[in-house]
């Protein structure tokens, strides 16, 4: 199996080019593959396939073979793939994910991708939709207790479920003992990616991330847009300004806009080409 390793900002995956050829078992295939002792290493992979809607179609599968239906840092790799590999010279590129069709402005510069916007979509609020167990319809700024400390969380989709939750300090949290107890929390049937957040600013906030199905990761793209729209619904940022969010991996630049659309900007890095082979593995 060819695959080349890619990073948004550390957040790393294993990229294939399934246009012409099938991957089987990709479940299988991911959970083997992003051990990062004995696979290549990573926090899943990712499939890019031909679509009858868009230029490409991404699948995302996390590192324990749980599929997901949409990742920032992931769909800006994507984006650099197609282009720099010579699968397409659009500059404007719509690529269909489970959470539906998400449009990529690439800047290029020496025929080389620089940077990457992404049209998010809407925030979901709905906490039907999210989803969350509870009877309120947004969960905005509400009380939730986890080994007997009260935390107040607000829920967000970006295309997959996020808990934000805002405290003083992320540098000291525990995430490695907090972060499965919010994940799989009865609140949350689905399960749940949770943020943890400190505010520097009105323009400045820093993250750390806990994501479902592969434990805490160095960015989180859909993350980091569910983080901006928190911040301006808990009245920490404005909307229509650039927000820095700084992640353990590096900065995205995310903007909440008043129509309700989130833009989110930052780089994608490709690590190495490979090919990975395994007489156990019968795909």
């Amino acid at each position: 199996m060819n695959f080349t390793k890619m990073n948004g900002i550390g957040n790393d995956y294993i990229y294939f080019n399934c246009i012409n050829e099938e991957l089987k078992d990709p479940e299988k295939v991911s959970i083997i593959l992003s051990d990062r002792h004995f696979g290549v290493g990573g926090d899943g992979i990712v499939l890019i396939l031909k679509s009858e809607i868009s230029d490409f179609k991404m699948r995302i599968f996390n590192a324990d073979g749980s599929e997901a239906k949409m990742c920032g840092n992931g769909i800006r790799c994507v984006g650099k793939y197609v282009y720099e590999k010579g699968l397409t010279k659009k500059d404007f590129i719509k690529i269909d994910t489970l959470s539906g069709v998400k449009l990529l402005k690439l800047t290029i510069e020496n025929d080389e991708v620089v940077s990457i916007g992404v049209n998010m979509g809407e925030a979901i609020l709905n906490s039907r939709e999210i989803p969350v167990l509870h009877s309120q319809e947004n969960i905005i700024n509400e009380k939730i207790t986890i080994d007997e400390i009260d935390y107040y969380i607000t829920c967000i989709s970006m295309g997959n479920p996020h808990c934000v939750v805002f405290i003083d300090d992320i540098d000291n949290l525990d995430l490695k003992t907090i972060g499965p107890k919010f994940e799989n929390h009865s609140m949350f049937p689905d399960r749940i990616n949770t943020e943890f957040v400190e505010i520097i600013d009105e323009n400045t906030v820093k993250m750390r991330v806990w994501e479902r199905g592969s434990d805490e990761t160095l960015a989180c793209g859909t993350g980091a847009c569910a983080v901006v729209v928190a911040s301006v619904l808990n009245n920490y940022c404005k909307k229509d300004n650039d927000i820095t969010v700084k992640l353990l991996g590096g900065d995205l630049t995310i903007k909440y806009q008043s129509d309700g659309l989130v833009y989110m900007t930052g780089t994608a890095d490709f690590v190495f080409d490979g090919t990975y082979i395994n007489k156990n593995l019968d795909i």
